[in-house]
C-alpha cells in the first residue's frame, strides 16, 4: 500500500461543512468523498491518503482515509487540459481543521518526517516510505488503531455534505451531460 497527500487550502476552499463531516465520522459513519489528485494517475483502490492543511494556521495533517476508486477524469474547462483527475475515498479519521490539526506542521519538520516534502502545491504527492511508516505509527498513537471503514452497507457510504452540495451546484450551473447518467461533484 502506498500513501498520498491530499492538500486542503482554506484560502481556496473554505469548506464550511467540515465540522459536520468530522462529527459524522467520529460517530462511526463511513463518509465517502471526492478529491482532486493533481497529475497522479498511480493511485490505486486501497491506497492510503492523508489530508494536509496548508496556507493558513493551523497547518498540518488532519484527516486520513482509503482510496475506493482510482483516478478518473472530470471535465473542467477552467484547466488547460480540459479535465481534472479525481479519486474517491472514504475517511477513517477527520478532525475540524478550522480549529486544530492532529499532527502540526512543526512536527513534520522533524526527522523522520523531514525526509518528505510537505509543501506540495497540489494533491497526489506520494509520501516517501520512511515518512509513511513514521506517519502511520504516529497517527495510530494519536488517533487510535482502526480498521478501514466498511463499505458493504446496503445503502452505501454517506457522501460528504460538501460533495453533495457540489453535485447540486454542478447540476444547476451546467447543461445536462449527454453521455453520463451519474453526476459527479467537481473536485477541490
Amino acid at each position: 500500500m502506498t500513501a498520498f497527500l491530499l492538500i486542503w487550502s482554506p484560502k481556496k476552499w473554505p469548506w464550511p461543512e467540515l465540522p459536520d463531516v468530522a462529527k459524522r465520522i467520529a460517530a462511526g459513519v463511513a463518509v465517502a468523498d471526492v478529491w482532486g489528485c493533481g497529475f497522479a494517475r498511480g493511485i490505486l483502490p486501497g491506497d492510503r491518503v492523508f489530508l494536509h492543511r496548508v496556507a493558513m494556521e493551523p497547518k498540518g495533517i488532519f484527516g486520513s482515509g482509503y482510496v475506493t476508486r482510482a483516478p478518473y477524469e472530470v471535465p473542467d474547462p477552467a484547466t488547460k487540459r480540459g479535465y481534472r483527475l479525481c479519486i474517491d475515498f472514504v475517511y477513517d479519521w477527520l478532525v475540524d481543521a478550522h480549529d486544530a490539526v492532529v499532527i502540526p506542521r512543526d512536527m513534520l519538520r522533524m526527522h523522520p518526517f523531514s525526509v518528505q516534502t510537505w509543501d506540495a502545491q497540489s494533491s497526489g504527492t506520494v509520501i516517501k516510505p520512511i515518512a509513511e511508516g513514521a506517519l502511520e505509527k504516529r497517527w495510530a498513537e494519536l488517533t487510535g488503531k482502526r480498521k478501514p471503514p466498511e463499505l458493504d452497507a446496503p445503502a452505501g457510504p454517506a457522501r460528504s455534505s460538501k460533495a453533495t452540495a457540489h453535485a447540486a451546484a454542478t447540476l444547476i450551473n451546467s447543461p445536462p451531460a449527454k453521455t453520463s447518467a451519474r453526476k459527479r461533484p467537481p473536485p477541490r
